[in-house]
């Protein structure tokens, strides 16, 4: 079997995350490239018993990479499009280019298809999104969704390592009366929620927000599906989740939703509410499955359907996605 040559722009969560993932699925490596600012280069990681120093990230990195994740933040901007140039597919995590035409956008159970249409470069989703749209499009296949409302629930490592420091930080501080004082979030986390997820835009939504509306009618390819949003940070560490209702041009029955979820590829349908089973944060953490439950009629309207789904925001809605898409690049030979 062929191995290739992988770069991994960005050593935090995410990126320690893809190097968990590759030893886990057994991805065909032959070199690696730990990339990232210089405050970290010189840092050392360890991947399959094998230690790597961590190098400061230049045009030159990018010389015989095959395949560049980029985990991100401001280095996709600076860099994808020189590994490009140098001959690297890009699959990125940011969201400089997931909105751009010439950019597939893609979730390897939704749209596999469309990473043969990328030229050097495959953006990966929001994590929000990611996690919607895989249980979204076995509904949408079947009885054609018109309308989204979703309320989001996500976890404060979705905003990095030192937001969970923070909450940690400021819950110890609460159990002994100390004065909280907020500097990764707007508001004290901990015992709170946080209705304000990235910056506000002219339409009272958050970019947060609107990532999940335009970035679900990319990927589903259907600009006509109307989506409203509202993203909350909870005091949570790990794995975000979602109320979803939709309305659909043919009525499902509750029975039909469950047998069409429980038929989806990576979905994992936790549905009992007699039993108490339904999906939780702490189930889904280190998983990579989209678990979804609560499934019920949305009584307001004709052809409503509810449901609540959660997912690890680090593995799913990032990292797994982002190998997954590599994995698609090798078995349609594009790499």
């Amino acid at each position: 079997m062929r191995k290739y040559n992988l770069a991994i722009v960005g050593t935090g969560a995410v990126g320690q995350t893809i190097l968990d993932i590759l030893a886990e699925r057994n991805f065909p490596v032959n070199n690696l490239k730990l990339l990232a600012t210089q405050r970290s280069a010189g840092k050392i990681m360890t991947f399959q018993g094998k230690d790597y120093t961590i190098e400061e990230t230049t045009a030159a990195s990018f010389d015989d990479v095959d395949i560049a994740f980029f985990a991100g933040g401001a280095a996709s901007k600076e860099f994808a499009k020189e590994a490009v140039k140098r001959g690297a597919i890009v699959i990125d995590n940011s969201s400089a280019f997931r909105l751009d035409p010439e950019v597939p956008l893609v979730v390897p159970e939704v749209n596999p298809e469309d990473v043969k249409n990328h030229n050097g470069i495959i953006a990966n989703p929001n994590c929000s999104t990611i996690q919607m749209v895989v249980a979204l499009k076995p509904i949408y296949d079947a009885a054609k969704i018109t309308r989204v409302i979703v309320s989001t629930y996500q976890a404060v490592s979705g905003a990095g390592q030192e937001a969970i420091d923070e909450l940690l930080l400021q819950t110890k501080q609460v159990f002994n009366s100390e004065d909280v004082t907020p500097k990764v979030f707007p508001h004290q986390i901990a015992f709170n929620l946080i209705p304000h997820i990235d910056i506000f835009m002219d339409n009272g939504y958050t970019k947060e927000e609107m990532k999940m509306v335009e970035e679900t009618k990319k990927i589903l390819h259907d600009s006509t599906i109307k989506i409203t949003a509202t993203t909350v940070r909870v005091p949570i560490i790990r794995s975000h989740s979602e109320a979803i209702n939709v309305e659909t041009e043919r009525d499902l029955t509750v029975s039909e939703a469950k047998e069409i979820f429980s038929k989806a590829p990576g979905i994992v349908l936790y549905d009992d509410p007699s039993q108490k089973i339904y999906p939780m944060p702490l189930m889904a953490s280190n998983r990579d499955e989209v678990f979804v439950g609560r499934v019920r009629k949305d009584i307001s309207t004709e052809r409503g359907l509810s449901f609540f789904v959660v997912a690890d925001q680090l593995r799913k809605g990032a990292a797994t996605n982002a190998i997954q898409i590599a994995e698609l690049l090798l078995q349609y030979n594009l790499v």
